[in-house]
């Protein structure tokens, strides 16, 4: 019976974490045209998320507790990128990144299993708690200078990698691909969609391909089937680090 209601979870593949990426990244799009609380409820929404699916991600021992720490962090980040005032939106983001480094380091010091992946669960899950919290990024780039169409744009070049990421081809050609992809993307979207330069839209498209070609060689790399948290962490983790990406460089390029 056991094997049998684990067989659905087994059968789990790449297709479901561009799926939940899609979707995350829809649900985003939606709260920035419904308000800004929308918005930072999503990014709430994502960062438990991603709490959840990352320790089924690494396989590591006490996820319930893992999740907690991972997920509260960035589910505060997002809060307090929603109520900073202007201009530091993520003035917070560091001292949650650095409370939930430390709360996974008591973690790992006081359970008793799993000792011999002690060092690497540290390690995932230290990752796992900056990924939370990036996705305050996207409340601080909508508060930032109130262009919407500037986010529109990073979510359609991240919705290209994804796509693109779906393609079962090796990662030495899909790379290069979601790169160029979502490097066209941008610009692309930038034009029809707003006024935004060609240049800044162009280097955005560029990153995020990077970063979502890097999230897909690490699932290469995992080798074992997913189950639905793994896939949900995986396929939202890239997206909240997204909303940071487009932060600074709107920040940095466009403003």
């Amino acid at each position: 019976m056991t094997a049998d209601l684990q067989a659905p979870a087994r059968s789990l593949g790449s297709w479901a974490i561009g799926v939940v990426g899609i979707a995350g990244l829809a649900a985003i799009i939606a709260g920035v045209y419904v308000s800004r609380e929308a918005l930072a409820a999503v990014a709430v929404v994502i960062a438990v998320a991603v709490g959840i699916g990352w320790p089924h991600f690494l396989r590591i021992p006490a996820k319930k507790t893992l999740a907690a720490v991972i997920a509260l962090p960035g589910a505060g980040s997002a809060l307090a990128a929603l109520w900073a005032p202007a201009p530091g939106y993520l003035d917070w983001t560091p001292g949650f990144v650095a409370v939930g480094m430390m709360a996974v380091f008591v973690v790992q010091l006081i359970r008793g299993t799993g000792q011999a992946q002690r060092l690497e669960s540290t390690l995932g899950c230290c990752v796992g708690v900056l990924l939370s919290c990036l996705g305050a990024g996207w409340v601080a780039g909508a508060r930032f200078n109130g262009v919407r169409e500037m986010l529109l744009v990073a979510a359609i070049s991240a919705a290209v990698a994804l796509l693109a990421g779906l393609i079962r081809w090796p990662d030495n050609v899909i790379a290069p691909l979601c790169i160029v992809l979502a490097g066209l993307a941008g610009p692309l979207a930038g034009l029809v969609l707003s006024d935004i330069a060609v240049l800044p839209a162009a280097i955005f498209g560029v990153v995020v391909g990077a970063v979502l070609a890097s999230f897909r060689r690490l699932v290469t790399l995992r080798g074992a089937p997913l189950n639905f948290a793994a896939a949900l962490g995986m396929g939202l983790a890239p997206v909240s680090a997204v909303g940071s990406l487009a932060y600074f460089i709107d920040k940095l390029l466009i403003f």
